[in-house]
C-alpha cells in the first residue's frame, strides 16, 4: 500500500513540469461581453391598480393617496403601502427582460406565504390567441434586487404585464431590455376598475405568486383593470376607507370583509357602508360577499358556527337594505369560494393557490352578469 501511494504521488508530480515544457497557451479570444440592458422606470408611464391615480402619495407604489394616513387606521394606513394587486404594462419585442427593484420591508416571507408571492414580481405575457400566459416569477433573497426575469425568447413584439409583490412595500423598480429593441410603456387602461375592498384574503395571503390571487385571475379572464384593497387582518368595512372609495367612479364595488368581522360588526356596519357607496354612487353596482368557510369547519363545530353566523347576518343586513329599495345590489354565497374538499387553503383560512382558483370561478360569472360582459 505504501509502495503504491508514493509511485502515485510522483506520477502527479511529474505531471506538472511536462505541463509546463509544452508552452501551450490559450489562443481562443475572450468571450465578448454582452451589453447591459436598457432600463425603463413605469413612474413615466404609469401603474394600474390605484385608487386615486393622480392624488398626491407619499410613496410613488402606495396603494392609497397621501391625505388617507391621518383619516384611516394605523394598520391600514401601513398595509396600503404595500404593492398588492398593482401591475405594470409595457410592450417589446426584447429576447431578454430584467428587473431591479428596492423593498422596504426586511420580512420577504411569511411562516405560510413564500418569498416569491410576498415580495416577488409575477411576469405575464399576451399569447397569440390574447390570452394573458404565465411566463416567470423570481425568488426574491434580499430587499435590493436585480434579475433577469427570462432571456432567450424569440423578438416579435409582445404585450406583457408585471405584477408586483402582494405584502411589501416597492420603493423603486425599472425593467430592463436589450439595447435597440423596441419598448413601450403602457399607461393605465382608461376604463372604469372594479374595485376590491376586503382582508387577508383579498389582500393575497397566500398565493405562491403576486398574479395568483383571485383578484389578479379576474382581472386577466374579464380584460379589466381591478385595484386590490386587501388590508391584512383589517378590512373591518370602515367608513374611513369607504371615504376613498367614493372618490372613485369604478365599474363594481366588491366588498369581501366577513373574514375579518364579527356577526355583530356586520350588522353595525353593512348597511352604514352601502349607504355610503349609494351617497355618491346611486348606480353603481355593489357586490356584498359572504364569509367564506374555514376549510377544516367539517370536522371543527366552533368554526362551522362561527362561519354559519357571519353568513346569516350578511345575508339578513342584504335582505334589510333590498326591502329598502336599495337597487344594483348583489350577493354571493360562501360556501363554495375555497371548495367542498377542504384543499382550497394553505392553513384552513386562507386560500393556496387552488383555493384562489377556485374563489375566482365562483366570482367570474357573477361578476360576469353585472358588468354586462
Amino acid at each position: 500500500m505504501q509502495r503504491r501511494q508514493f509511485l502515485a504521488t510522483t506520477i502527479s508530480l511529474g505531471a506538472a513540469p511536462l505541463l509546463a515544457q509544452t508552452g501551450a497557451t490559450n489562443t481562443n479570444p475572450a468571450p465578448k461581453a454582452e451589453p447591459g440592458p436598457v432600463w425603463h422606470d413605469p413612474k413615466t408611464w404609469g401603474v394600474e391598480g390605484r385608487i386615486c391615480g393622480d392624488a398626491v402619495r407619499e410613496r410613488w407604489y402606495d396603494r392609497l393617496p397621501a391625505d388617507a394616513k391621518p383619516k384611516v387606521t394605523e394598520p391600514v394606513w401601513s398595509l396600503s403601502r404595500h404593492s398588492a394587486g398593482m401591475a405594470v404594462r409595457f410592450r417589446t419585442n426584447s429576447p431578454v427582460i430584467h428587473v431591479r427593484y428596492k423593498l422596504l420591508l426586511d420580512t420577504l416571507a411569511m411562516p405560510h406565504m413564500p418569498a416569491t408571492g410576498a415580495s416577488g414580481v409575477d411576469l405575464y405575457a399576451k399569447a397569440p390567441d390574447g390570452k394573458w400566459r404565465w411566463v416567470a416569477v423570481n425568488k426574491p433573497a434580499s430587499k435590493d434586487i436585480s434579475t433577469v426575469m427570462i432571456r432567450g425568447i424569440s423578438e416579435e413584439e409582445r404585450e406583457w404585464m408585471m405584477y408586483l409583490p402582494l405584502f411589501n412595500c416597492v420603493d423603486s423598480l425599472e425593467i430592463g431590455v436589450k439595447e435597440g429593441s423596441t419598448f413601450q410603456g403602457l399607461a393605465p387602461r382608461t376604463e372604469k376598475q372594479a374595485i376590491f375592498y376586503g382582508t387577508s384574503i383579498t389582500h393575497g395571503a397566500c398565493a405562491s405568486r403576486p398574479g395568483m390571487t383571485h383578484v389578479a385571475i379576474l382581472g386577466r379572464r374579464l380584460d379589466i383593470p381591478t385595484v386590490n384593497l386587501g388590508f391584512s387582518g383589517n378590512g373591518k368595512m370602515d367608513a374611513a376607507v369607504g371615504d376613498f372609495l367614493v372618490q372613485t367612479d369604478p365599474a363594481v364595488f366588491v366588498i369581501d370583509c366577513l373574514p375579518n368581522m364579527s356577526p355583530a360588526d356586520i350588522t353595525a356596519r353593512t348597511i352604514p357602508l352601502v349607504k355610503q357607496l349609494r351617497a355618491k354612487h346611486p348606480a353603481t353596482p355593489i357586490l356584498l360577499v359572504e364569509n367564506r368557510r374555514h376549510t377544516q369547519s367539517w370536522i371543527d363545530s366552533s368554526l362551522q358556527t362561527l362561519n354559519t353566523a357571519k353568513q346569516a347576518a350578511m345575508k339578513a343586513e342584504f335582505d334589510k337594505l333590498k326591502s329598502e329599495g336599495i337597487g344594483n345590489l348583489h350577493y354571493l354565497h360562501g360556501d363554495a369560494l375555497l371548495g367542498d374538499d377542504s384543499d382550497g387553503a394553505t392553513d384552513g383560512s386562507h386560500p393556496n393557490d387552488l383555493g384562489f382558483f377556485r374563489q375566482a370561478n365562483a366570482f367570474e360569472p357573477v361578476l360576469r352578469k353585472i358588468l354586462k360582459l
